[in-house]
């Protein structure tokens, strides 16, 4: 008997309103190509299982389900990945892939923009590669670059950091530590929280940073209600502005 052929590995973007009062019209948010690729995927990998079948209800509207959404085979990345994380290469995601051995192409999703970016994935796209499965980033939003691309930020050369400390001391210190490095270097550093955590953030910001330093914030990205807004934190200062507990949020500071 001969072997099946592999499949491939798709990362599908979602579109950016994951948890948000609104959403995004589907086909506004992501390319008709993108949505009907993943409309023919039947395997899945991804964070949650339930906002997947949501997300895939929403495909199904624009592109039928090649089959049904209670046929889907949905497999869940484990609890700790995404509490810790699967960007250092300790989690051996190759069990997952099995569908993948098998012949049938694997979509990896993520909750909101690129999987593996921001977020978890990177696993399984590693292990796709360590596999000789071949890997396809589809097209879609990833927030950090269309907020780089608004902030009037150094383009040429940034880092994102991730999440900064939720303790205060120790994010007034990580908070100089970028900073520094920005300022010293030009390089723009971005950086995301949990929405409900994104007035503490800003207020810790407009505090701590450099009057002449400048902090960029673009909120609700994609969404009719977004907004960028990029200023010196002297002019933040002057004319502070709300933070949206709500909204999905990204920071960048540079000079």
């Amino acid at each position: 008997m001969s072997t099946p052929a592999l499949g491939k590995l798709y990362l599908v973007p979602a579109p950016l309103d994951f948890g948000c009062d609104e959403q995004a019209p589907l086909e506004d948010a992501l390319p008709r190509g993108t949505l009907a690729t993943a409309a023919g995927i039947t395997h899945w990998i991804c964070e949650n299982a339930k906002s997947a079948r949501a997300y895939l209800k929403r495909i199904d509207a624009v592109c039928p389900l090649a089959v049904s959404l209670q046929s889907q085979q949905i497999q869940e990345l484990p609890r700790e990945v995404h509490k810790k994380g699967d960007h250092a290469g300790q989690f051996d995601a190759r069990p997952l892939l099995a569908p993948a051995l098998a012949g049938h192409d694997v979509g990896l999703l993520s909750e909101a923009g690129m999987p593996a970016v921001a977020d978890p994935g990177s696993s399984v796209a590693r292990a796709a590669h360590e596999l000789g499965i071949v890997v396809i980033p589809l097209t879609g939003p990833v927030s950090l670059l269309l907020a780089l691309a608004a902030s009037g930020l150094n383009g040429q050369n940034f880092a994102f950091v991730g999440y900064l400390p939720q303790e205060a001391d120790a994010r007034t210190q990580r908070i100089r530590e970028l900073e520094s490095l920005a300022l010293r270097t030009g390089q723009t550093q971005l950086f995301i929280e949990t929405p409900y955590r994104n007035a503490a953030l800003l207020q810790a910001l407009t505090q701590t940073l450099q009057h002449n330093t400048r902090l960029a914030v673009a909120r609700g990205l994609t969404l009719a209600s977004s907004s960028v807004r990029s200023d010196t934190v002297k002019g933040w200062r002057a004319k502070p502005m709300a933070a949206d507990a709500r909204a999905p949020a990204v920071f960048a500071i540079g000079r």
